[in-house]
């Protein structure tokens, strides 16, 4: 694809609410329909998983990498912090290449936003904020999770965020195949 005359914008979806995945598939989506590459890499989700918007975007040509080894409660800090260490590379790299019109960096906010141990080594604020700043002018990027950092907020072009009024996990309904699976 012949790269576009056009400024690559950096969007942040945050907050406690829940949609801000399911919104940067809807704007991938968009994006493929609109002739853009796309990748999405996701930094907390395990690929031992199987994932609704994965198995959908495969069909659109969308390669969906999940980079993380699950949820913070559910592992030791140890093997957070090498699943980390691996999935930053991958990361920067993949936006730096200039390979893509977009790049979704799914839950990036919540791997940075990890205060139970130690991550700035694996996963370095400073080298993100770089990262951000010095992309290829062409690429978009779309950084998700909540407790977006100041810093992140402050240089992204659109911070939306996703706030909940309800939640049906209050009522004791589980995850469900189809919404959040």
């Amino acid at each position: 694809m012949v790269k576009r005359k056009r400024k690559g914008l950096t969007l942040v979806y945050t907050g406690d609410g829940k949609g801000k995945t399911t919104a940067s598939v809807g704007l991938a989506v968009r994006a493929v329909g609109r002739g853009f590459k796309v990748k999405i890499l996701q930094f907390i989700k395990s690929p031992r998983r199987s994932y609704g918007e994965q198995i959908s975007l495969e069909k659109l040509g969308v390669e969906m990498v999940q980079l993380g080894i699950g949820f913070t409660w559910l592992k030791t800090p140890e093997e957070h912090r090498e699943a980390l260490k691996k999935a930053w590379p991958i990361a920067r790299d993949t936006v730096m290449s200039g390979e893509y019109d977009l790049v979704i960096l799914d839950e990036l906010n919540n791997a940075l936003a990890i205060d139970t141990f130690p991550i700035d080594d694996v996963l370095p604020l400073d080298e993100v904020i770089h990262m951000i700043k010095n992309k290829p002018e062409h690429v978009h990027l779309v950084i998700t999770g909540r407790n977006a950092h100041k810093e992140i907020r402050d240089i992204a072009d659109l911070v939306s965020v996703v706030e909940v009024e309800k939640h049906y996990y209050d009522e004791g309904i589980p995850a469900v195949k189809g919404i959040e699976l």
